[in-house]
């Protein structure tokens, strides 16, 4: 009798148990969900405001869906402001920043994470440290020193603000990625002869692929995105890049021309989306599958 109700007891703890991890599972979708929408009603409410008609836009009844959507406010948009050449000036500063950001990273985020010591120690603190400084403590030295080197006004000058800004979290991130590659690769690398830089280039280099797209990922977003550098560095309009254009929508009094102003901002969204929608498998393929590949 014993034996049969120990027996009976197991099923119930199981399907008890079953039952806890089916509702804990359904909860972290939920949470997930709500987390979901909350990130993407931004987004939806600005796609919706962009196709509105002005009179639409006005009204005291808002709707999600434009009832007669219109392109207007992206030809007043383009008509109003130089959007393509902001655009272009933005292009050319994101990706410049991104490649010369990964390349200087990369080695150096190698050897922070291989040698141990004091050199390496004081790297992760400035890596830490910088993070924690807001960008008007430095923007007055800052402007002092690209004015010396007569970069004031140059897409160059932002460049080079862009990549010493994004620089201490390439390399945070690849220092991670570097250390999740076996030493053994390296050590059997060593074996057949290969060097330092071989052993990087070769063997570490291929292994720590989604590491530094995703690096690059980063530097490009946040270079792409930057308003207050570009404000304060660059001077006449034709230099000027796509987030501080958007502000030339606003009017003298900060009334807002909201239709274009909408128009122009969804535009501007438009390349991060994409170019994370084109790269995420390369983010999320994982260092296991290049492993044994290689």
């Amino acid at each position: 009798m014993g034996r049969g109700l120990l027996t009976r007891g197991a099923p119930d703890r199981e399907s008890t148990g079953l039952r806890t991890g089916r509702a804990a599972r359904a909860g972290q979708y939920l949470a997930l969900l709500a987390y979901l929408v909350f990130l993407a009603f931004p987004f939806v409410w600005l796609i919706s405001t962009a196709f509105k008609p002005a009179r639409e836009l006005g009204s005291l009844h808002p709707t999600w869906i434009p009832e007669n959507p219109t392109l207007d406010n992206f030809r007043q948009a383009f008509d109003e402001q130089p959007l393509l050449q902001a655009a272009g000036n933005s292009l050319v500063a994101a990706v410049s920043a991104a490649l010369i950001a990964v390349v200087i990273a990369t080695p150096t985020a190698y050897v922070m994470a291989r040698h141990r010591g004091r050199l390496a120690t004081a790297a992760t603190g400035w890596v830490v440290v910088s993070q924690a400084f807001p960008f008007v403590l430095v923007i007055i030295p800052l402007f002092l020193i690209l004015k010396n080197l007569h970069l004031i006004n140059t897409l160059w000058g932002l460049i080079l603000v862009y990549v010493v800004w994004s620089l201490p979290f390439a390399l945070w991130m690849l220092a991670g990625y570097v250390r999740a590659v076996p030493t053994e690769l390296e050590e059997a690398a060593a074996v057949d002869g290969a060097g330092r830089v071989r052993t990087l280039v070769s063997v570490v280099a291929p292994l720590l692929a989604p590491g530094i797209v995703a690096t690059a990922l980063f530097a490009f977003i946040t270079a792409w995105n930057e308003f207050f550098f570009a404000l304060v560095l660059l001077k006449t309009p034709e230099k000027q890049t796509l987030p501080v254009v958007l502000t030339h929508f606003l009017g003298a009094e900060g009334v807002a021309d909201l239709g274009p102003l909408a128009a122009a901002a969804f535009l501007a969204t438009l390349p991060s989306l994409v170019l994370f929608a084109f790269i995420q498998r390369r983010i999320t393929g994982g260092m296991t599958a290049g492993a044994v590949k290689h």
